[in-house]
This record gives C-alpha cells, structure tokens and sequence, in this order.
C-alpha cells in the first residue's frame, strides 16, 4: 500500500465519521474527552504509517502516550514545547521548514527556533587561529554543551512555555561565530518547536512537553552534510569530510547517548510530502466539530 493512499484512506475515514461536538476545555472532563479522542486518533496514524513505503515513525516510548496525555489534561494552559535533535544532517531542519509552511498554510499557532542560534560567540577565537576549521583542528570541541549559553536557552524557553514573547541571539553561520544578541523576535505560540542538539543538555530537555530524535542513514547523513557544506558554507569537499569525521565522533560523545531519552524516534529520509500530508491530518482531526470553533490545536 502507498503512502499516498494510506493517507487518503484516513482522510476520507474522517470524512464518513460523524463530527464531534467541541469539548469545554474549560473542565476537566472536556479535557480528557479531547485527550483520548486525539489518542485514538494517534493510534490511526501510527497503524497507517507501518504500511507506508517509508514510515516517519521508528519508534515511541511506551510512556509517552499516557504521560502526554496527563498533561493535557492536568496542565491546559501551559504552552507545548517540542524538541528535535539528531546528528548533523539528519534532516531536523529540513523537517522544521516542512513544519513551518504547513502550519503557515493552516494558520496552525506554531513558533520555530534553532538552538544552534545559542552557541556562544567565538569570534576572537577564530582570529586567533585565522579560520574555523583551523580552530577544529586545533582540537577545540564546537560541539560540548560548554559551548552552549544553557542558562539563556533555558530562561527563553521557559519564558515563551509561560506564553510571554522573547528576542533569542542569531549565530551567524558564516565562519565568524559572530553571536548578535537579542536580534530574532520568537512569538510565545501555542506550539514552540525547538531544533538542535542542544535540546537534549542539561536542565534544558526536561522543559520539552515532547522529545523527538532525528535518525539518519549514516550514507544519506554524508551525502547530505558534503552537499551543505559545498553549496551553503562554502567548504571544499576535503574540508566537509574532515568536518564530518570531526562531528560523528561528537556524536558519539554528545548525541546517541541521548538518543533514547527521546519520546518519539523518526526517520529523517522519509518523504516531506508523507510529513506534510500527517500535519494536515492532525490539524483536520483537532478541528473536526459539529460547530465552527476556533483551531483547538492543542
């Protein structure tokens, strides 16, 4: 069965269906209405994926599912906060700019941010020892969360969880580690998705409400960081390799440990276009009431 008509097929089960009446998300009950409707639902999406040509869904943990349920309904109030990690060039940003033009085109209430933006400034460094790959090489970790500003990720993070707007820093990925303080506006949506590997350190992944790893096949991983590195950040093919072979062994130190501490495991390789038809799922079964309501994604 294909994947286009895995999805299809739901889409007009949701047709068929009869539509709900909106639940008042006011009371307690309303909420765990709303909760377990979304589960059943979930439950259907993951069953079709398994019969996708590429399934997005690899793996969840068994207590995800409850204990995100619980949120909902104990927590309503609060704002979502979903983190992506992965290794480098395994498609989180990509999957980001995919979530982005979906919700854009649905007018769903999401905000995106980079935790790469968080790195802190080494711009003297650099001049130091005349080029950023000069400072790799000379045995300097890019990748430690040392080198992450944790303490101002975590205080933004939680400020926009708590529905209050914040300016984050932009690393410029130029070659200068120049940081501009304070210099890209991120709205306090209903929805804040977080990429980056800095998600997973420290205090920081314990505000995610959802932890989402990136899995990559190691030869579409290179194929796709020489490609970047040529075509956006200007390096030559022998320096890409170089770098690749510096940030897979980060991986090992940094990343992987970290990988089953996440919610939900994804393929990174998995067609956009399947990721985009699941978001419009979503946003379809959060919205399918007997009355016109506003979007009650959660």
């Amino acid at each position: 069965m294909s994947v286009k008509r895995n999805m299809n097929f739901l889409f007009e089960k949701e047709k068929n269906e009869k539509r709900i009446t909106k639940p008042d998300f006011k009371t307690s009950s309303g909420r765990e209405f709303f909760a377990y409707y979304l589960y059943s639902k979930f439950e259907q999406i993951l069953e079709y994926d398994k019969k996708s040509e590429t399934p997005v869904f690899k793996s969840i943990h068994p207590d995800f599912i409850p204990g995100f349920m619980k949120r909902l309904i104990n927590n309503p109030e609060k704002h979502v906060l979903i983190g992506i990690s992965g290794e480098s060039a395994s498609g989180k940003t990509t999957i980001c700019n995919t979530i982005l033009k979906a919700t854009e085109r649905l007018n769903m209430p999401v905000e995106i941010l980079s935790a790469d933006n968080y790195f802190k400034d080494i711009s003297d460094l650099i001049k130091e020892h005349g080029s950023f790959d000069k400072l790799l090489a000379s045995g300097y970790d890019v990748d430690s969360p040392d080198n992450f500003d944790m303490e101002q990720l975590y205080e933004d993070l939680y400020l926009l969880s708590k529905g209050k707007d914040v300016k984050i820093p932009e690393y410029l990925v130029n070659g200068t580690g120049i940081v501009v303080p304070k210099a890209i506006f991120k709205q306090a949506k209903k929805i804040i998705v977080v990429e980056g590997m800095a998600t997973m350190y420290g205090k920081v992944a314990d505000l995610f409400d959802i932890k989402i790893y990136v899995d990559i096949d190691p030869n579409i991983q290179e194929k796709w960081f020489i490609y970047r590195a040529q075509t956006s950040r200007n390096q030559n093919e022998e320096n890409a390799r170089k770098q690749l072979a510096y940030v897979r062994e980060a991986s090992k130190k940094y990343i992987l440990p970290k990988k089953n501490n996440a919610d939900i495991i994804i393929n990174g390789a998995s067609s956009l276009d399947y990721f985009t038809q699941i978001i419009d799922y979503i946003y379809k079964i959060t919205n399918n009431y007997s009355c016109k309501s506003t979007p009650a994604v959660v």
